[in-house]
């Protein structure tokens, strides 16, 4: 076997010697190395352990009381033997057949269930009025069960400790699927400061956000909450000189709206499109969240009534701003651009159209479209940014204090116009996997480099001066 290891070490040294960039063992080699290994050490070891059952057999009292049949002739002992040895197996199997099967069970009741399955079960709960009790019970089990597997990842990564460096990133890197970075040992992150291992599993983009707000609850109010303000919001962007839309310099309640055409209607303190009209003329109103047309200023007003009655909006406090469009011939309401941005980097760009059909399309900044995971089931071929808007993007992130912000536009007919500062998306924690990950390493950078800048005084001259206003 340690041929075999030297012949694939051997291979690494040529392998790097051909490409400097491929520093790894082929990661499957090794993983069927071990456990060529580990079969091997196992069948070793029940060859030991069948060794010692037999001697133990032969040192019980049921084989001493046979002691009249040791008389009989030596086909006949043979025999006996292998009757006693069959019956102790049975045993051993019908154990191992009980377990197995207790096993496989509470495999089914987890591989049987769904999301779908499971939220119909929690719904029957709550209609029993049982589901405190449950979650009460479901929150003590979920940490019981964390905790089991990790313990025994944790202990699976000790038993490689002092094994060769090949066997030890291999299986560390595989440990590391499973692990949150809460739950990553000591010794293996030990690792990576050795470069032997990459923690590329353990950012995520959720996690940041929501350790944001954590930080927001013991700090306070965190620089990138203060432009969600939207008065602080166009101030900022004012001293930047980027366009925005004009906005009433007072909010009003639903009755005492005035309403213009040409305007949009909107709440005060609203998030997405709740609450968002769209007025062409009295006759031509649009109802952005519901995508439907209304016809009067009182079935404009009814409307409004009715988002409050109905919660979609907390409260009578609307708002009118200037109407973007993107065609003004077809009345084509102005496109969502958003660009997620992490301190002078643009991570993601969502577009959205909103009317006659609610569509979205993600894109890179390289301007590749990809999907995340979230609105997967709706997506649209957009038409994407320039390569200037990214880089408008990227400037205005890096004039704010935060490792990230999302930063709203609408497309009109001459451009992007600037809608708002978003610190925490909507349903940030829809992203698959792989791109929460991938956000992630682009939200601990930006803190890094963010920091870097503090460290060297970087002044934020422009936020400072949008604040103190």
């Amino acid at each position: 076997m340690t041929g075999l290891y030297n012949l694939l070490e051997n291979r690494t040294v040529t392998i790097m010697a051909d490409d400097n960039k491929t520093k790894r063992t082929d990661s499957s080699l090794i993983k069927a190395l071990i456990q060529t290994e580990a079969e091997i050490d196992r069948a070793e070891l029940e060859k030991s352990q069948a060794d010692k059952r037999t001697r133990q057999i032969k040192s019980s009292k049921t084989y001493k009381s046979a002691g009249p049949l040791k008389n009989l002739g030596s086909k006949n002992r043979h025999q006996e033997e292998i009757r006693m040895l069959e019956a102790e197996l049975a045993a051993v199997k019908n154990e191992l057949r009980e377990t197995k099967e207790a096993l496989q069970q509470a495999r089914l009741d987890g591989v049987s269930m769904n999301s779908i399955k499971v939220q119909k079960s929690v719904r029957e709960m709550k209609n029993d009025a049982s589901l405190m009790n449950y979650i009460e019970k479901a929150v003590v089990r979920k940490q019981q069960h964390d905790k089991n597997y990790n313990d025994a990842l944790t202990y699976a990564g000790r038993l490689f400790m002092n094994e060769r460096d090949a066997y030890r990133r291999t299986v560390y890197e595989t440990l590391l699927q499973g692990l949150k970075i809460e739950d990553i040992p000591e010794f293996m992150m030990r690792e990576a400061f050795t470069d032997n291992v990459q923690l590329s599993h353990a950012a995520s983009f959720r996690a940041s956000l929501n350790m944001r707000i954590r930080q927001s609850q013991l700090f306070g109010t965190l620089p990138e909450y203060i432009l969600d303000d939207k008065k602080a919001a166009y101030e900022f962007m004012d001293k930047l000189n980027i366009r925005r839309p004009w906005t009433s310099e007072k909010s009003f309640k639903a009755d005492e709206l005035e309403i213009d055409p040409s305007t949009v209607v909107k709440p005060a303190d609203g998030a997405g499109a709740r609450g968002v009209y769209l007025i062409h003329d009295f006759s031509d109103i649009i109802d952005l969240k519901r995508a439907r047309k209304l016809d009067s200023k009182e079935a404009l007003r009814s409307s409004m009534k009715e988002d409050l009655d109905t919660g979609r909006v907390s409260e009578d406090d609307w708002m009118t701003e200037e109407l973007i469009l993107e065609d003004k011939e077809n009345k084509t309401p102005g496109s969502d651009i958003k660009f997620y941005c992490f301190y002078g980097k643009v991570g993601l760009v969502l577009e959205i159209n909103r009317y006659p059909e609610l569509k979205y399309c993600w894109w890179t900044a390289d301007g590749e479209r990809v999907r995340t995971g979230k609105y997967d089931n709706e997506p649209f071929l957009g038409e994407g940014v320039t390569p200037s808007e990214i880089e408008m993007a990227s400037k205005i992130s890096k004039e704010i204090p935060a490792p990230f912000i999302r930063i709203d536009f609408l497309k009109s007919e001459d451009g992007l116009v600037f809608g708002e500062f978003t610190p925490k998306p909507g349903n940030y924690d829809e992203f698959d996997k792989e791109t929460d990950q991938w956000m992630g390493d682009f939200f601990l950078e930006a803190e890094a480099r963010l920091t870097y800048d503090l460290i060297n005084h970087e002044a934020f001259t422009t936020y400072m001066e949008s604040r103190q206003g």
